[in-house]
């Protein structure tokens, strides 16, 4: 009997000790972010993970049997990750009552098919706009309030000031996580959570219904005024040259502190949101903590003011409020469909926000934004939108007038992830190092100098030695700082010349110069290049009055080979 019962004793200890074990190693390995130098890095299964994604249409992810139509191209094009919508009305049809086997088939489909999962929340708010929420929402507006405008009218839009709304939308998508946490917590699928999609008020500058006057007129919420006093040296300029014009007060309601013009209402807004959803993603958290980010709908060139485009959504002016109201959420990110990309990714990567880029465009320009967000801002991933229709794939290069290929696999975005792909160790290891940077160019912006190691990095759009005037419309590139004379370089429609900047003689020289690939991580040398491959002038005289050789990398059309340069130094 005492056997026995040290027995049963010895089993218990085990079990224990096993369920510790697991629920640690789910709660350790599960995908999260981690700092790495200036970078914040997306660690799966232990490593740093470069997502290289790519979003469907808005409805897609509603019928399995589309999907199985959509899965096998994702392959073709290189994506490593696909961003999926789930809506609260597909998974709660009728209250209470969750059916989560639509999630089950999308991840049961992305698995088959190698791809890793970004899920977007489609709550409360898509677009602004409450159309995905469940029909039964829609239809109680007494229980479910929504926003009021100006004239009085309610608009499609459930109000951030109801509890209520808060509180069934957290229902939902609590349950969600718990899902996630249940059928994919061992197996890494799911790498991230979009909350909600581009949130704002439509139509009018912020809120007017009587719960969102009350609090308008209320005294600005002390945990915002704190932080923005304690920051107050480091604020974003946007959001502090609003402050400044009352003379930074710390007392009084919203328009006493930030004054009374459309800004404070979208600053409103941005805190109401923000204290919305973070309550969700803490909660979402607590069941299944994977990373958070949002994604805003930023301002374009016709809007005049917030309400023509989403007030309160994470913007230039709003983000300090987002980063007071929301710290449960990882990340603010920028969808990004405007030609001034290298502006915008600037915008939201600062005072520690990271980048990433879950809508973008997905042509040439879209490869030439993926290179640049990841190289320069060491983006977590770069996604385009709409990737099950191929026909937003087309896009030419600016200025050809050649049809592009039929087959999806040489689109100009595929081509440059299957570059990507090869390159995500070497990345990913000098992400946050200050060695690895890029170029992104236009006829606007023809030119670049980067600061790399121990040179200047002379960027160029690509033209014709012979016909100058003969020149590509939009270049970019990737450079990465192998040693201290030695540089990984890949990208389309580029030419590269190099200053030293350190003493010494002050010409550089090509030692060599080599194509080639990476396979498993290891590098395959391809061809040598030189003569006519790296010749870019013939005054050698006047290249040498201006301390260069005449030489240099150039790396012309959609073919982004990876050239490995060694560098010497003469005079």
């Amino acid at each position: 009997m005492k056997t026995n019962l040290l027995f049963n004793i010895r089993l218990l200890c085990m079990f224990v000790l096993i369920t510790v074990s697991c629920t640690t190693k789910i709660k350790n390995d599960i995908p999260h972010l981690q700092k790495q130098g200036t970078a914040t890095q997306l660690i799966v299964d232990g490593k740093p993970f470069l997502i290289l994604g790519g979003e469907v249409s808005n409805t897609a992810s509603s019928s399995l049997e589309y999907m199985n139509t959509v899965w096998l191209n994702l392959n073709k094009m290189n994506f490593n990750t696909v961003l999926i919508a789930v809506a609260w009305g597909w998974v709660e049809p009728e209250e209470g009552r969750f059916d989560f086997s639509l999630v089950d088939g999308l991840l049961e489909g992305a698995r088959s098919h190698n791809l890793k999962v970004v899920f977007l929340w489609f709550g409360s708010w898509k677009n602004g706009i409450s159309s995905f929420v469940p029909t039964w929402v829609k239809a109680n507006q007494e229980k479910f309030p929504r926003v009021q405008v100006k004239s009085g009218k309610s608009i499609e839009v459930l109000s951030t000031l109801s509890e209520t709304n808060r509180e069934y939308d957290t229902r939902a998508y609590t349950a969600f996580m718990r899902h996630i946490r249940e059928v994919d917590s061992n197996k890494n699928t799911v790498l991230m959570i979009q909350l909600q999609n581009e949130v704002g008020v439509l139509g009018d500058s912020r809120d007017r219904s009587k719960p969102a006057n009350e609090a308008f007129v209320k005294a600005v919420p002390r945990e915002l005024i704190d932080y923005l006093s304690r920051h107050k040296d480091s604020l974003l300029p946007e959001i502090r040259k609003v402050w400044e014009t009352t003379g930074f007060k710390t007392e009084g309601n919203w328009e006493e502190v930030f004054g009374t013009t459309p800004a404070t209402d979208e600053l409103f807004m941005a805190w109401n949101y923000a204290q919305y959803m973070d309550k969700m993603a803490a909660t979402g958290k607590a069941e299944y903590p994977l990373p958070v980010f949002t994604n805003s709908w930023i301002v374009q060139p016709e809007d005049k003011g917030p309400g023509d485009y989403p007030s309160g959504g994470a913007e230039p002016l709003t983000l300090e409020v987002w980063k007071a109201g929301a710290p449960n959420i990882d990340i603010n990110a920028p969808d990004i469909y405007l030609p001034n990309f290298d502006e915008w990714v600037a915008l939201f990567n600062r005072n520690g926000n990271p980048l990433f880029v879950p809508e973008s465009r997905g042509d040439s320009g879209g490869a030439a934004n993926a290179f640049y967000a990841i190289g320069q801002h060491a983006a977590i991933g770069y996604s385009p939108f709409g990737i099950d229709n191929t026909a937003r794939l087309l896009a030419l290069r600016p200025g050809s007038e050649v049809k592009a290929p039929e087959e999806i696999e040489n689109l100009p975005l595929p081509k440059a992830y299957e570059t990507l792909k090869q390159l995500s160790p070497v990345i990913l290891e000098n992400q946050g190092k200050g060695t690895i940077a890029a170029a992104w160019l236009t006829s606007e912006k023809q030119a670049k100098e980067i600061q790399l190691g121990n040179y200047k990095l002379n960027v160029e759009v690509w033209r014709n030695r012979r016909n100058p005037e003969q020149a590509a419309k939009i270049g970019y590139g990737i450079f990465i700082a192998v040693g201290p004379d030695e540089y990984l370089i890949s990208g389309c429609d580029i030419r590269v010349t190099f200053t030293p900047t350190t003493p010494g003689p002050q010409i550089a020289g090509l030692a060599s110069v080599e194509t080639g690939k990476f396979e498993n991580g290891k590098w395959i040398p391809g061809r040598k290049l030189s003569g006519d491959d790296i010749l870019l002038r013939y005054d050698l005289g006047a290249a040498a009055d201006v301390n260069q050789s005449g030489s240099g990398i150039q790396i012309r059309g959609l073919i982004h080979n990876i050239q490995r340069v060694k560098l010497y130094r003469y005079e």
